[in-house]
């Protein structure tokens, strides 16, 4: 009779351990903190130090030793550029000349805007992509290079709109006055249409379909479902666009500063708050003075965008 054996037993590994969850939640930061470390030292190195750097030369000025005979030297003068902005009538005139100007330019902007991606909202998917693409173009066109062409049409030595308005026995002009305001708000609403009706269409190709049938249902037609369904849906994006409008406008530079070269009557050097800091900081040579300038147009954008947003989130709310 045989005997029963055991069969030898199979030696087993140790199970391996599991890396607790905090020191995994913490291994995974590090990662996502290497992964946003490129991001974050152009961060620092294009925003953060030459912000640093600006605050730094806005708290000192320019001395000169002596009768004013001797050499300049850059000396510590706490706020006292802030403080004399406060009474700088050129900087806060070319702040509220802006201003004033972008309220109204930006109105018809983004109201034309609306106006084609409501249009194009109804229209076949393979025409929408054309139309798009066509009204993008300006956006995709720097602006220097726009402006330029738009100084050529508005020369007037060579415009070829010009020509056409003496053949047909009318004179025009494109600066003087309020006309200023309406050449260079033609450019800037020429660059800018196309790239916000994009992303006013594309929110109104995310909008469900079946509110607009069962608008039809009820008997409302397309003016009526653009006003009462599809406008009160996008309202959100509408916002986004006037701050990011709002906020170029404050920045406005490129354009008048070409224009200023057929028109220097009508555009100054402080025309915009940017064209002021430009002229103090390449012209005169007082680079503190105008780093104070900047950081003060900085809080003043930064402010106004943050009201705008709140206001007009709190109407539409």
């Amino acid at each position: 009779m045989s005997t029963l054996t055991r069969p030898p037993e199979v030696a087993t590994d140790s199970p391996a351990r599991r890396p607790s969850p905090r020191r995994a939640g913490s291994r995974g930061a590090h990662k996502g903190l290497l992964f946003a470390l490129p991001f974050l030292l152009g961060f620092l190195a294009t925003y953060v130090v030459p912000i640093g750097y600006a605050f730094s030369q806005s708290l000192r000025e320019k001395k000169s030793s002596g009768l004013g005979f001797g050499p300049t030297r850059v000396v510590f003068t706490g706020f006292s550029n802030f403080a004399s902005i406060l009474g700088d009538d050129a900087f806060w005139s070319s702040m509220l000349r802006t201003l004033l100007f972008g309220a109204a330019q930006i109105t018809v902007m983004l109201g034309l805007s609306l106006l084609l991606a409501l249009l194009l909202d109804g229209v076949a998917a393979r025409a929408v992509r054309f139309f798009r693409a066509a009204l993008l173009i300006p956006y995709v066109v720097p602006a220097v290079v726009s402006t330029v062409i738009w100084l050529f049409l508005y020369s007037p030595t060579g415009s070829p709109l010009l020509d056409l308005a003496h053949g047909a026995g009318t004179d025009i002009t494109f600066f003087g006055g309020l006309n200023t305001y309406l050449s260079l708000g033609n450019v800037l609403t020429w660059q800018g249409i196309g790239f916000n009706m994009i992303l006013i269409s594309a929110s109104l190709q995310a909008l469900p379909r079946e509110l607009y049938e069962a608008a039809r249902l009820d008997g409302a037609r397309e003016w009526r479902i653009a006003w009462s369904v599809k406008i009160p849906n996008i309202t959100g994006i509408l916002v986004l666009t006037g701050m990011f409008s709002l906020i170029g406008r404050l920045q406005l530079f490129a354009e008048p500063l070409l224009l200023r070269q057929i028109a220097p009557e009508s555009i100054n050097t402080d025309f915009t708050p940017m064209m002021e800091i430009y002229d103090k900081a390449f012209k005169t040579g007082d680079y503190q003075y105008a780093a104070a300038e900047s950081l003060v147009l900085a809080v003043v954008t930064g402010i106004l965008a943050f009201v705008f947003y709140r206001v007009t989130n709190r109407k539409m709310s």
